[in-house]
């Protein structure tokens, strides 16, 4: 039913259930790892109105296990990717894993998937720091927005001489296009919120 991808090296699709609609993925090696991609296989999609909220576990071998959520997926976003590597040991809140044996090794995180009901699953919270930022492809669609209106404004340059005075348009020299275009390229990779102030 689920898959998980850890930091592009590791695919794993053989998720133990440690309840009816509790799930949960053995990450060893967890500290060399940045991102985990928890996706769905497509075999078997979540029951109407249901989805799957996503957490985290660092191992513990002393306090028990202490999960954080990091977000969730359903039929319609089947896949996501969750940073874990700023995520820290011992922050957590309630969770459906409870005191649930759900088998761990002490040395061992865990990720789990715990199937529930998708208007709980958008009221809920998660922890800081675990959902991926969007300002990557914030960044890629200024960028092609950008390489559009240049290319676009460009196809209709004329030069000078090949101008027909038409007193009902207006003309922009390609050269301010162009300084805009540069411009905001530049303040875009100082600053990608800059247009936010």
């Amino acid at each position: 039913m689920f898959g998980c991808l850890v930091a592009g090296r590791l695919v794993q699709t053989d998720a133990q259930q440690v309840a009816g609609d509790k799930f949960v993925f053995n990450l060893p090696d967890y500290e060399n790892v940045n991102h985990v991609v928890v996706f769905m296989l497509g075999t078997v999609p979540f029951p109407v109105g249901m989805g799957g909220a996503v957490y985290f576990s660092f191992p513990d071998p002393v306090g028990g296990q202490v999960w954080q959520l990091l977000g969730f997926i359903t039929n319609d976003k089947p896949s996501a990717i969750f940073k874990i590597s700023k995520l820290k040991p011992g922050e957590g809140a309630d969770h459906p894993f409870g005191m649930m044996a759900a088998p761990h090794i002490a040395s061992m995180a865990q990720v789990g998937v715990s199937i529930e009901p998708l208007e709980q699953l958008v009221q809920q919270t998660p922890v800081s720091g675990a959902s991926v930022s969007a300002v990557d492809s914030f960044l890629q669609f200024t960028q092609k927005m950008l390489d559009s209106l240049y290319n676009y404004s460009s196809s209709f340059a004329i030069s000078q001489s090949q101008m027909t005075p038409n007193p009902s348009e207006m003309f922009i020299p390609a050269t301010c296009i162009l300084k805009w275009y540069e411009n905001f390229q530049r303040r875009m990779a100082q600053n990608p919120n800059f247009w936010k102030t």
